[in-house]
């Protein structure tokens, strides 16, 4: 006789107010059965267009996010009391993965996340966890330099020029964020 009626929760969340109000979480979203095919400039844009939706119906940005052919990372910052990430997470996925259906994939069950501790909070800090992200690609072989890669970027609802890509990017996203976060409180 089994010892649970469901399977385990395989990984383990941490509790709910880990990912409130603002909370800085790198998400990682796998592609069911690390498959390939689905990544071109089409989903990257519709990706892009989703995220827009969840940063303002729920208070964060994106401060990094880069697609990779089987799996992405979302570094997502939220602005005040209003966000709460995993219902933003929950959204995001159940909207992205009926993106992924007309292509043949879905993502894996459940996403991997990092909660950002103080001492990754610092900007230095920060901006090393972006280029970590941002240079995937480059690590990967796919690219010489991370800035070729299409399939990366930031989204602040507001702003669809922001480019990580671009000199003076740091200072005009923090600029904004700052802004965006005494404007919804904490």
């Amino acid at each position: 006789m089994p010892l649970r009626d469901e399977p385990p929760d395989y990984l383990k969340r941490l509790s709910d107010s880990w990912y409130r109000g603002r909370a800085w979480v790198h998400w990682t979203m796998t592609i069911k059965g690390r498959k390939t095919g689905w990544l071109d400039t089409r989903m990257h844009l519709q990706m892009r267009e989703l995220l827009g939706h969840v940063s303002a119906r729920h208070s964060l940005s994106c401060a990094m996010y880069c697609l990779m052919p089987d799996h992405a990372h979302f570094l997502w910052l939220g602005h005040g009391d209003g966000c709460d990430q995993r219902t933003a997470a929950k959204f995001f996925r159940r909207h992205w993965n009926e993106l992924l259906a007309s292509r043949g994939s879905e993502l894996q069950r459940q996403a991997y996340d990092h909660v950002l501790d103080e001492s990754e909070r610092n900007p230095d800090a920060f901006e090393d966890t972006c280029l970590y992200i941002a240079r995937n690609p480059q690590r990967g072989g796919l690219v010489a330099d991370w800035r070729e890669w299409e399939a990366l970027g930031s989204v602040v609802a507001g702003y669809p020029d922001l480019d990580p890509r671009v000199e003076g990017f740091w200072g005009r996203f923090w600029t904004i964020h700052n802004r965006e976060t005494s404007r919804k409180g904490a």
